[in-house]
């Protein structure tokens, strides 16, 4: 059994991180500063160190040197990223950003073990017993490369094929789908198939870094380059050198620092901000987005050029309202994984929840569905879990089959009924889209929304999202 030593000064934290690896099967001893696991613990002799970087004391980093060549996670908030690049020059064997999700440190640390053996490992996911483990085996791929991602429809079966064909390759690659679909695990997974696995993968969110600091972050800065560069740093990329870098959101990159990726991408060099000199680094790079980069680039948003060297391989991920009974699936294994968080054993979906679960459009895909099956298995006060506890507003009286979507809205009264009906060509989005130009003429917001199905402030919601402007005239306002 692996031993793990946590050092967290956040009490919270630390427990918190301490059951979730016991309850996989790892041995774990913990401290709260460095200089506390000196006195208890002989660091050398843990399999693994995790990491808060900063820590009252001795910061996160002196564990690299006191470890004597055992792996060190450092844990950091994203305001500290600089910082955790800084240490993984430093030795540090990768970084996982606070707040972290459960799954991606289990990831994390099964995957430094088993870099660390240099031999293939069971997953301390598929060590584990009970619910956790079971629900795990429809994990496709886990016995061939381990791809993780949950789902058997012919959509996500084509994706694990071309993932297994690209993985071993260093073409560029171009992960597209809506929010929420999972694009950073597509890209984990070619990072981990691939030759560059024990290397490490950088992942970065270009709408989460201000424009001002963008170009600094990812290609790095000398000292003096800007006002308050008061030390020269290495910027992402660097960090990624030998490895992968993941640009999350790239359609939300500046057209400026477009230009200095293209160059990485053309000329495998960087040159940092303030400085003349440039340097060879070695990064395949991986970018995901849920806009459309084409359309962007011929407005003159998105560089074409650079789109075009992104475009070697596109790998597109279907949004969960098109993976049919995926979706009770993956609902299937959250809810096993929040049980075991919780400590519950008896928890299950009532007939009306895993209706729902399979006909609600799910407009922010797994990560919504993650969010609803957590929040339900928190608030249950009984072994059945409602549609209702789930927060899922959808009518399920107007479901009439429980294996294709038939429709949500009563049919109406006259000659023009049947032109309303939605087909199998329409998704919900777009019949609920449809519905509303069609009616909103002659209904109000309340009429539209009981014949839909939803609340008004469901009505309301899905109107900001799919654009779809509420008319001033045609129907008499309401109180």
């Amino acid at each position: 059994m692996p031993h793990i030593l946590i050092v967290e000064d956040e009490t919270i934290i630390r427990s918190a991180l301490r059951r979730l690896l016991e309850r996989n099967q790892y041995q774990v001893s913990e401290a709260g500063s460095v200089q506390e696991a000196q006195e208890r613990f002989s660091i050398p002799t843990f399999d693994l160190i995790v990491s808060d970087l900063r820590l009252p004391g001795a910061p996160g980093t002196e564990l690299i040197k006191l470890g004597q060549g055992k792996p060190v996670l450092i844990m950091t908030s994203y305001a500290s990223l600089r910082s955790a690049v800084d240490s993984m020059k430093m030795g540090a064997v990768d970084y996982i950003a606070k707040p972290f999700d459960h799954d991606e440190m289990l990831q994390a640390v099964a995957r430094i073990l088993r870099d660390r053996a240099n031999a293939p490992a069971p997953s301390p996911v598929e060590r584990g017993n009970g619910k956790a483990a079971s629900a795990d085996k429809a994990l496709p791929g886990n016995a061939n490369g381990e791809i993780g991602i949950i789902g058997s429809c012919p959509p996500m079966q084509d994706l694990y094929s071309k993932i297994r064909k690209v993985a071993p390759t260093d073409s560029n690659v171009l992960i597209q789908g809506e929010s929420g679909t999972g694009k950073e695990l597509v890209a984990r997974a070619l990072h981990n198939l691939s030759k560059r696995a024990k290397a490490p993968m950088i992942s970065v969110n270009c709408a989460a870094i201000p424009e001002s600091l963008i170009e600094s972050e990812l290609f790095g800065h000398e000292k003096g380059a800007f006002t308050g560069a008061s030390a020269g740093r290495a910027g992402l990329v660097e960090a990624a050198d030998g490895g992968t870098l993941f640009l999350d959101e790239i359609g939300e990159l500046p057209l400026e620092a477009q230009a200095r990726l293209l160059r990485v991408l053309q000329e495998g060099e960087i040159r940092r901000v303030g400085s003349v000199q440039s340097q060879k680094v070695d990064v395949r790079l991986i970018a995901a987005t849920h806009r459309d980069l084409k359309s962007l680039a011929k407005i003159g948003q998105f560089r074409e050029d650079l789109y075009y060297r992104l475009h070697v391989i596109a790998l597109k991920l279907p949004a969960l309202r098109e993976r049919g009974a995926d979706v009770n699936e993956i609902a299937t294994a959250f809810l096993a994984r929040q049980s075991a968080r919780v400590g519950r054993t008896d928890l299950r979906f009532a007939a009306d929840a895993e209706q729902a679960i399979r006909h609600y459009s799910w407009p922010g895909n797994v990560r919504e569905l993650e969010n609803a099956v957590e929040r339900s298995v928190i608030l249950s006060e009984s072994a059945e879990i409602s549609a209702e506890l789930l927060g899922i507003d959808i009518e399920l009286s107007d479901l009439v089959d429980d294996d294709e979507y038939i429709g949500l809205a009563p049919q109406q009264n006259g000659a023009n009924s049947t032109s309303h009906e939605p087909t199998e060509d329409l998704s919900l989005e777009d019949y609920f889209q449809h519905f509303v130009l069609e009616h909103q003429d002659h209904m109000t917001e309340t009429e539209l929304a009981r014949k839909l199905g939803v609340s008004r402030k469901c009505l309301w919601e899905r109107r900001q999202r799919l654009g779809i402007p509420r008319r001033k005239s045609g129907v008499a306002s309401e109180s």
